[in-house]
């Protein structure tokens, strides 16, 4: 199996932390640009909590990082700050964009609020590598419950960390691509597929 050679794009100057929080504690924001849009990674120290993908625009994305977290609580101007969190993962979620054959298995991740099925559900699909593709069923047999495919969908809808946990990958049976809730839909959904499968060769 082939693995194609990218040229990586740096991390742009205006990567920044958004911080939830101001404790010492806080998960941050780091903030940057890739072959599909913006993006953005949340967490702390070397664990990822969340990650936001494809939007078109940086005022895009913050707006809906600011979206979301107006349920948990607000971010203000004074909690922003101009620091650089994780820049090795920037650069290889970059060069997996750009279509670069790149496995996330080895980083870390923050799941919490988990039901046992949840969790069999995202450990099973956290073994399906690049290139692999899974439908919504089987995931539901490799996780033990053969009859919950549908709930194996809401699973997907769910994710928190899209491509770091590989829920575009799950597709539905006769070959349909089944939904995808990132910000550009299926049509990303179906780029990544691509994007993977023309990696490997």
């Amino acid at each position: 199996m082939g693995q194609r050679t990218v040229s990586r794009k740096s991390v742009v100057p205006e990567t920044e932390h958004l911080t939830t929080s101001s404790s010492e504690m806080a998960s941050c924001w780091s903030l940057f640009q890739t072959e599909i849009g913006w993006c953005g990674l949340q967490g702390r120290d070397e664990t990822v909590e969340r990650f936001l993908m494809g939007l078109p625009r940086r005022s895009d994305l913050l707006h809906l990082i600011e979206s979301e977290a107006a349920v948990e609580g607000p971010v203000s101007a004074n909690q922003i700050i101009e620091t650089n969190w994780y820049p090795e993962l920037q650069e290889r979620l970059q060069d997996y964009f750009q279509g670069a054959q790149v496995e996330f298995r080895d980083v870390k991740l923050k799941l919490t609020k988990m039901t046992p099925f949840q969790a069999r559900v995202i450990h099973a699909l956290q073994q399906i590598g690049y290139g692999g593709q899974i439908t919504y069923g089987e995931l539901a047999e490799q996780a033990g419950s053969p009859r919950a495919a549908r709930a194996v969908g809401t699973v997907m809808a769910s994710n928190r960390i899209p491509i770091l946990i590989p829920c575009h990958r799950v597709i539905a049976s006769g070959g349909k691509l089944g939904g995808f809730s990132a910000p550009q839909g299926t049509s990303l959904k179906e780029h990544l597929l691509m994007l993977e499968s023309r990696a490997q060769f």
